[in-house]
């Protein structure tokens, strides 16, 4: 097998599809950005980023929603707290919003793009019947599948904080209302609603799907791929980040740690002990 070659050229170093760029023109994916600016709205600009196309208006529409649905949830959670508390360590804006992204991990931050692969492994099991009886069997199968794995919860339903996410039933109406209109064809939406039924039947009571869980339906009826679907999160979130880290500026606060300041942590180690003597 022979080995690739290295590139001949500086300019061969680097290869994109997403811009071309060269002086007194930009073009995104073909288009000149001066026709872009002003024309399409900024969700469209992340689906042509992303996708290489432009969406359909209404398909635009669906992705500003999951994308304003997610922008923040609260100091509560660890990477909003984790901005704030940057802020007050006198970095700049765009370090509290980084430590804020660096947190979105799989426990924090990751459900979402492991509900939109949990939907595609359902999708993958109808092969093309998508009646609601096939989609309750591959719902079963899937999770008797995840039965046999080590994890304690299904990603994209139930929530700490909410018995019933308020986010999520209003993306899954607009979602509705966008398969109606055949801008998407409302599959995932299908199976996202069989899944909760399922996991109802298994625990004996409703476990509501949440925001991850909705904007994953929408994500997975846009066609975007499961690890693009964290980014997308990521991007919603920074909003919120900066947001925060913006008005924890203006309190003028130093050193703001995760407690207050009259109030310690719990100590687990050792009880109060002196060095021994031979050492001192």
């Amino acid at each position: 097998m022979s080995k690739k070659q290295p590139p001949k050229t500086p300019e061969q170093w680097w290869s994109t599809s997403i811009i071309d760029m060269k002086p007194g023109s930009i073009r995104i994916r073909g288009y000149a950005i001066e026709e872009l600016i002003g024309r399409i709205g900024f969700a469209e600009m992340v689906y042509l980023m992303t996708r290489g196309e432009l969406p359909q208006p209404d398909a635009a529409r669906l992705l500003e929603a999951a994308l304003v649905a997610a922008v923040d949830h609260g100091p509560q959670a660890p990477s909003i707290a984790a901005a704030r508390m940057a802020m007050t360590c006198g970095v700049g804006i765009n370090n509290a919003m980084a430590c804020a992204i660096n947190m979105l991990g799989d426990v924090h931050g990751g459900a979402g793009e492991q509900c939109v692969a949990l939907f595609n492994a359902i999708a993958a099991r109808l092969e093309g019947d998508a009646t609601e009886r096939h989609i309750a069997d591959a719902v079963d199968a899937e999770l008797r599948a995840l039965a046999d794995q080590p994890i304690s919860y299904v990603p994209g339903f139930g929530h700490r904080f909410h018995p019933v996410d308020p986010r999520a039933p209003r993306l899954l109406a607009l979602v509705d209302e966008a398969a109606a209109k055949g801008t998407v064809r409302g599959r995932f939406a299908a199976i996202g609603r069989a899944l909760e039924d399922a996991l109802a039947a298994r625990k004996g009571r409703r476990i509501p799907m949440n925001i991850d869980g909705a904007t994953a339906v929408v994500y997975a009826e846009l066609g975007f791929a499961p690890a693009l679907c964290r980014g997308l999160f990521v991007l919603s979130r920074s909003v919120g980040a900066l947001a925060h880290a913006w008005e924890e500026m203006q309190s003028g606060q130093r050193n703001k740690g995760p407690i207050p300041r009259h109030l310690l942590w719990n100590y687990t180690g050792p009880p109060e002990r002196s060095l021994p003597e031979e050492r001192r």
